[in-house]
């Protein structure tokens, strides 16, 4: 039997504005209401107004875990939209295909996570705007470090760019060691990872397979421009270790502009 298509709500809808202040302000009491009041409501999407009307756009989960995240009583809101019909790996329809748990991820929120993953998602979902990768693609890539390790914590498998951006040697060292080895493209990714994330001795051994320390990666950053622009002790070490090594910022790199 076909899945029956969503409904989908305009988001200036009096409805959906129920909804989405119902579940931004953690009023549990209005949430509950108006599910009782609207059975297919917990499965619906809503769509913003350039989006137009047809079927897409943000599930009630998604609007839990929307950007800046940490929403109140953010795991007791799961609970009631899951125990209401609410799949906790519906996909955000339009730009990427983004789960909940995507967007807790990227927003460094652990209780959500935590939620989230008990009710069901699945750690390992792809379609990440990282890549198209998993949750912890996004953690990592965005520098939310509390929501990476609790996603290791929970099960999750990383990569190589991920072991290198986190500082899981033992993985980088296998992943070096694999049959065949990553590219020398894949090397200089996971080394500006490693750099991002301020992970010494990943570093060194990414450097002695090979990384280029000059590479520009991400937002037109090298190495040395993302260590430096990290706030932990962990990043200063390994921009001073960068720049012992000969390792150059961007504008040293590519010199000055042409006339």
């Amino acid at each position: 039997m076909p899945t029956p298509t969503p409904r989908a709500l305009r988001s200036q809808d009096p409805e959906a504005v129920a909804v989405t202040e119902a579940i931004r302000s953690g009023d549990l009491d209005t949430l509950r209401r108006l599910l009782a009041e609207h059975p297919c409501l917990a499965t619906a999407r809503v769509v913003e107004e350039r989006e137009g009307c047809g079927p897409g756009g943000r599930s009630l989960l998604h609007l839990a875990a929307d950007w800046p995240g940490h929403v109140p009583r953010g795991p007791e809101t799961v609970a009631v939209l899951v125990a209401a019909g609410a799949d906790p790996d519906a996909r955000f329809v339009g730009a990427h295909r983004e789960t909940p748990l995507h967007w807790a991820a990227s927003n460094d929120d652990v209780p959500m996570i935590d939620a989230l993953v008990a009710a069901g998602a699945d750690i390992e979902a792809d379609g990440a705007v990282i890549a198209g990768g998993t949750p912890l693609a996004d953690a990592r890539a965005f520098g939310q470090w509390r929501a990476a390790g609790r996603l290791l914590e929970l099960g999750a498998r990383p990569t190589f760019q991920d072991a290198s951006t986190l500082g899981l040697d033992e993985v980088v060292e296998a992943g070096l060691r694999a049959v065949p080895p990553p590219s020398p493209q894949e090397v200089d990714e996971a080394f500006w990872g490693a750099c991002q994330g301020g992970r010494l001795s990943t570093a060194v051994l990414l450097r002695a397979a090979g990384a280029d320390v000059d590479r520009i990666g991400w937002g037109g950053l090298t190495p040395l421009d993302i260590a430096r622009a990290g706030d932990t002790g962990r990043n200063a070490e390994v921009a001073a270790w960068l720049t012992a090594a000969g390792a150059r910022t961007h504008a040293e790199a590519t010199g000055p502009a042409g006339p």
